[in-house]
């Protein structure tokens, strides 16, 4: 492993190479935030935080993904390596607000749990919005641009709004309220369609939540985002939509598993 970079087991999505962001490797790299998300055109699903849920589940389905540890999600797409919300300039098409998890990018931070300390670093593969002709990310002293404390700035809150969404989705889980589930899609078309590999916060569940446990969850702010979630579910259509108005399938790609 080269120093300064992430394992490659730990690598988190959409980051291929992130380093440790440093005047002496990264002087003469500038960042420009375009608004574009080409980067993020293969994959299906984003994670969400809790405190965005409610913005982004009124134009997108909201799921729970992954195996012991569950994570809101975002469906993006209706098939592996598909999203349908960028389009071919990198543009984001499904409504207002765009998941922090994308706004993020190419910054994040570097987790070193054994010190309990948190190192910004930079995805050093990003193509998109980083290059010398850019906004420097650092002066000609070394020091931080106002680029830079921007992005640490953003970094250090999406970490604590994603501390806190790790809890809402460990309580959701703990309190047994997560099934499997399968969406069976009717494309345009008429072609069938059937995404499944994620779960939903049982609603017949959550309603027999002891009165106690649902003002523990009021008083922490979950309430808002199980709503979120559950609401969001009717959105499937914003998708098929968007695959109307997208170019043919590649052939051969499986259809029918959220994956990030």
């Amino acid at each position: 492993m080269t120093p300064g970079t992430a394992p490659a087991a730990s690598l988190a999505l959409l980051y291929r190479q992130p380093r440790v962001l440093q005047p002496g490797l990264h002087s003469g790299l500038g960042f420009a935030g375009n608004g574009l998300y080409g980067f993020a055109a293969e994959a299906n699903a984003v994670p969400l935080l809790a405190a965005e849920m409610a913005a982004a589940g009124r134009r997108l389905p909201i799921v729970f993904t992954g195996n012991s540890v569950p994570q809101a999600s975002a469906v993006l797409g209706l098939r592996t390596r598909q999203n349908l919300c960028v389009d071919t300039a990198g543009r984001w098409l499904a409504g207002p607000h765009v998941p922090a998890y994308l706004r993020r990018y190419p910054f994040i931070f570097l987790e070193d749990s054994a010190r309990q300390e948190l190192t910004l670093c930079i995805d050093e593969a990003a193509t998109v919005a980083v290059g010398a002709d850019a906004p420097a990310l650092f002066d000609s002293e070394g020091q931080p641009t106002a680029t830079t404390r921007s992005a640490l700035a953003f970094c250090r809150d999406y970490q604590a709004h994603r501390l806190l969404t790790a809890d809402f989705c460990q309580a959701v889980a703990a309190a047994g309220l997560l099934v499997d589930k399968h969406a069976d899609i009717t494309l345009h078309d008429g072609r069938p369609l059937r995404l499944d590999g994620f779960q939903v916060i049982d609603e017949a569940r959550f309603n027999q939540l002891p009165a106690e446990t649902l003002a523990q969850w009021r008083d922490k702010g979950w309430l808002a985002p199980v709503y979120a979630h559950l609401q969001s579910l009717d959105n499937w259509r914003t998708l098929i939509d968007l695959a109307r108005e997208a170019a043919p399938a590649v052939p051969g790609l499986p259809a029918g598993t959220v994956s990030h």
